[in-house]
């Protein structure tokens, strides 16, 4: 049993709207041109594909795409968007489940790894992308970097998000590398509403290990889809493993 959070059908039929800075052309765009790059005629599986935000722009580019996702209500969204019907999706479990074929490109975006609340599922995750990939493919991950240096002693919040009809704020547990994001919202009736998700916490050098593990290799980190730099200040990073060509006995 996964220890993602699974999301509800009230949750999902928001879902779309609360991140909508999500799908503004400057935040998607990049992030497709990105995968687009790297897969190449394809084809290319998304984990935790969600409503289809990124799969169904980089279907549109001619690449099969296929996906799995945890939430069957998320997948019934993608499944009304123009072009969802013709992307495949598996209701399961990114850190084990299978889908049928080996593939270009893996990838896993906006943070989504975190997701997996533990140390052995996350390893298990970058297995189960290895497993999937065809020899010299790829797997791609989109996720931020803990701003730990902005807790002062004695202090477990950070905001990521101020505004007038969404605040967000997370909270840390560092011996466990646990975080909850909280989000409190005021929707157009005027009422106001919490939610929050549970997450753990990856650093860069930890992924890198658990990509070793699974036998992929670093090919490429950068700050975020713009191919920023990645340096010591970055709140984010875009992280490309390969699997060498060599490696088709090696996948566990």
């Amino acid at each position: 049993m996964t220890s993602s959070d699974v999301w509800d059908d009230p949750t999902a039929e928001r879902y779309d709207a609360d991140s909508a800075e999500m799908f503004a052309p400057g935040v998607l765009d990049p992030a497709v041109d990105f995968l687009a790059a790297l897969a190449g005629p394809g084809p290319a599986l998304e984990f935790a594909v969600g409503t289809g935000r990124v799969a169904l722009p980089l279907a549109a580019r001619g690449i099969p795409v296929s996906g799995i996702e945890l939430s069957a209500p998320m997948v019934e969204r993608l499944r009304r968007k123009a072009g969802g019907p013709s992307v495949p999706v598996l209701v399961g479990d990114m850190a084990t489940s299978r889908a049928p074929g080996r593939y270009s490109l893996v990838y896993l975006v906006w943070n989504s790894i975190a997701n997996l609340r533990t140390q052995d599922e996350q390893v298990e995750c970058f297995r189960n992308a290895a497993r999937h990939l065809a020899p010299g493919g790829r797997f791609v991950i989109e996720l931020w970097v803990p701003p730990l240096r902005r807790l002062p002693p004695g202090q477990l919040a950070v905001p990521f998000a101020v505004g007038d009809e969404h605040l967000g704020i997370d909270t840390y547990d560092l011996v466990t590398q646990s975080s909850v994001s909280h989000h409190y919202r005021r929707r157009p009736d005027g009422t106001l509403t919490h939610s929050a998700g549970r997450f753990r916490y990856i650093w860069p050098s930890e992924c890198d290990l658990m990509a070793r593990l699974a036998g992929l290799e670093l090919a490429e980190r950068v700050a975020d889809w713009d191919r920023s730099p990645f340096t010591s200040e970055s709140e984010s990073h875009v992280s490309v493993w390969r699997l060498p060509s060599a490696a088709t006995g090696r996948r566990g």
